[in-house]
């Protein structure tokens, strides 16, 4: 009588360490969760919104609440998917659950970012458009500041074309054979040296002072004494208005600062949070 024996082993079928399909799975999954999530946030914040004004949510308590609500959407969406990734893909080796979640961390954060700058952006991840909308805010505002900034130090364009246009206007040189608008011509025109001061500066001021003095029909003492007083206040407008830039750009800069390290540890923490899933699904899987 013939004697069949089987090796066990020839039987045993060798699972893939990445399961693609899974990883389709889990990427949709974990999309589908933070879109809904970022839905319901979306409603929940916009409900506080109170449009009077009175007993609603602040600015600033709407941005904190969804940075919240986003890195929580993002840790569950995140788990969920790596979790049904590393069960369809039926392996038990906790490095290979590791593995998935990581690589569903990774496709989400792409596909995120890529529809955040899509038509569809308003929907998949709200309150990370929010978020992202503070750093664009704060872009706006350091970009917004330069132009003041040299305004501020005396380099405008407005001023520069009407120093060109005194220049170019055949106004007297006779402080009183000017018209009122010759004579604010000619003011502007010596303004720049005023500001630089020094020996130019202080002939400035002496032939600002002569037109005054002939335009309002008072004396050359009265005169300097009213041009002394505008130069003293365009000197501290002009302190002010830097102070005011720079204090603003960084004011900006925190901003950006802060969000940006904001948003590396939410990843971080959505990568644990895959890699968790993944282990957690990889120990069940029979």
């Amino acid at each position: 009588m013939a004697t069949t024996m089987t090796d066990p082993h020839f039987d045993v079928r060798i699972t893939p360490r990445m399961s693609w399909s899974a990883l389709v799975v889990g990427t949709v999954t974990a999309l589908a969760i933070e879109l809904m999530l970022g839905l319901l946030g979306a409603g929940i914040g916009l409900s506080a919104i109170d449009p009077n004004g009175k007993g609603g949510a602040s600015a600033g308590g709407l941005g904190i609440g969804a940075i919240i609500w986003w890195t929580i959407s993002t840790i569950l969406a995140l788990a969920t998917g790596a979790y049904a990734a590393t069960t369809i893909a039926h392996t038990r080796r906790p490095v290979d659950g590791v593995l998935h979640g990581v690589a569903i961390w990774g496709l989400t954060l792409l596909i995120t970012f890529y529809l955040l700058s899509s038509a569809i952006g308003g929907l998949v991840g709200g309150a990370f458009r929010t978020v992202g909308g503070i750093a664009g805010a704060t872009t706006a505002s350091a970009s917004a500041i330069t132009p003041a900034v040299a305004k501020a130090a005396g380099i405008d364009k407005t001023d520069v074309e009407a120093q060109v246009s005194a220049l170019l206007d055949d106004t007297p040189s006779d402080p009183a054979a000017m018209t009122p608008e010759q004579g604010r011509k000619a003011i502007i025109a010596e303004l720049p040296a005023m500001a630089r001061g020094g020996a130019e500066g202080q002939e400035a001021e002496n032939r600002v002072a002569m037109i005054v003095a002939a335009q309002r029909k008072i004396s050359q003492s009265d005169a300097r004494a009213k041009v002394e007083k505008a130069r003293q206040d365009f000197v501290a407008a002009k302190r002010n208005a830097v102070e005011i830039a720079i204090d603003a750009g960084s004011k900006g800069a925190d901003y950006a600062a802060g969000t940006a390290f904001t948003l590396f540890i939410v990843m971080l923490l959505g990568a644990a949070a895959a890699s968790a899933g993944g282990v957690v699904a990889a120990r069940r899987n029979p």
